[in-house]
């Protein structure tokens, strides 16, 4: 005598039970609204964790990016014009981008990253 455990399958069963076209359309709308409400709920609480926040920090964060943008596309770019815009100019434009910006965001992480943990909303 053998025990089978409830997820064994049988040949009796048959193949899995096939999705019709509009089954799947309607599972996988509802599988893209779960996922955007559940960005949209994070979103709102990273704007309700900002409102707790000084003018301070809020000024900083602006700040911090526009220092960041200016410094990206403005001055980062003239390695490439004086090195004659050449490929090898251009390789290394975009290896000291890539680089800075990675810098940047753990910066931006560090200095300004919020806590939506402690943001709770009810469920209906």
């Amino acid at each position: 005598m053998t025990s089978k455990s409830p997820d064994s399958t049988d040949e009796e069963d048959g193949p899995p039970r096939m999705l019709s076209r509009s089954e799947e359309s309607e599972a996988s709308f509802w599988r893209l609204k779960r996922s955007s409400d559940e960005w949209r709920e994070n979103r709102v609480k990273r704007v309700l964790a900002q409102e707790e926040e000084s003018l301070f920090t809020t000024l900083g964060r602006m700040s911090f990016l526009t220092i960041c943008i200016l410094f990206d596309g403005v001055f980062l770019l003239q390695i490439p014009v004086t090195l004659g815009k050449s490929f090898e100019a251009w390789v290394v434009y975009f290896m000291l981008l890539y680089g800075l910006i990675r810098i940047q965001h753990k910066l931006y992480q560090r200095w300004f990253s919020l806590d939506i943990s402690q943001v709770h909303f009810e469920n209906p």
